[in-house]
């Protein structure tokens, strides 16, 4: 079985506690935009970064990211490349895996769909951290530490997300599920936050080199407040929990989906959007 989502490991639809409702509908919103918002990173991230990669013109990445292709470190070249390649596509798959239709009507294409999304999820992370062991990062040691150790749990959040579904224990397997999804959409929330954060301070703490008190903050913000975000909805959706508990997460969920939408609509105008429209115009980036 594939990793399911926090969509496909609610509870099933009925007669339920308006708090409840209200619950499942605020993550059902925001597991939407989300996937919309990723989807379109994700189509921006094959669209450039593993477009060049097929083309063997890789030093355009560093129009975007000074530094990251390096003609004397091969290794480190294929193992962003894949992690970039590979990353986008789990941004693209990732969605498919939270619609509860698609597992129910379709379980052979939601399995073999979640392969193929728990096995990319691990060539992400390991091409990642070969690019690290290889060159390092921009950042240095702090960035290195951080996108590391973001590499080994999302590597461990695929093996246990897989493992747990062969051996039948769907409800552990479904809540991999979640931390997986949670992690796969760090590279996507990372960019999120950067812009909203330049938008908001100006960039405050920001260094051109990556080493700013920000940057450093940023090598692990942009990932583990998503796994507590995703312990929190695990344990939110039973019903021991109380309502207004219940209420008070449907109210942040709902905050977090303005957020992205305004997020989403400006990066896709001024960033994404070009080089998606010229990959399908058959045109430069």
């Amino acid at each position: 079985m594939p990793p399911s989502s926090a969509i496909s490991s609610l509870p099933a639809a009925g007669p339920r506690p308006w708090a409840d409702r209200a619950l499942r509908w605020s993550a059902i919103g925001l597991a939407a935009i989300v996937w919309t918002s990723s989807l379109l990173f994700g189509l921006y991230i094959l669209a450039f970064y593993a477009a060049a990669l097929a083309r063997g013109e890789m030093a355009t990445w560093n129009d975007v990211l000074p530094g990251l292709y390096d003609a004397e470190r091969p290794i480190a070249t294929w193992g962003v490349g894949l992690h970039f390649a590979f990353g986008g596509l789990i941004l693209v798959l990732g969605g498919v895996q939270l619609l509860s239709a698609v597992r129910r009507r379709f379980p052979a294409a939601h399995r073999w769909i979640g392969r193929l999304y728990v096995a990319a999820c691990a060539v992400t992370a390991i091409g990642g951290l070969a690019f690290i062991a290889s060159k390092g990062t921009i950042g240095g040691t702090v960035m290195d530490i951080g996108f590391g150790l973001y590499g080994i749990l999302m590597l461990v959040a695929a093996v246990e997300t897989f493992r747990h579904a062969r051996a039948g224990r769907y409800d552990r397997h479904r809540a991999w599920g979640i931390r997986l999804f949670a992690l796969a959409i760090g590279s996507w929330l990372y960019r999120m936050d950067y812009g909203f954060w330049i938008v908001l301070t100006g960039g405050l703490g920001h260094a051109s080199g990556f080493r700013g008190p920000f940057d450093q903050f940023m090598a692990f913000f942009f990932y583990l407040p998503n796994l507590v975000v995703a312990e929190a909805f695990i344990r939110a959706r039973s019903p021991r929990v109380p309502s207004f508990v219940k209420w008070i997460a449907s109210l942040a969920l709902v905050v977090a989906t303005g957020a992205i939408v305004a997020g989403t609509w400006y990066f896709t105008v001024h960033y994404w959007g070009p080089p998606i429209v010229a990959l399908v115009r058959g045109g430069d980036r």
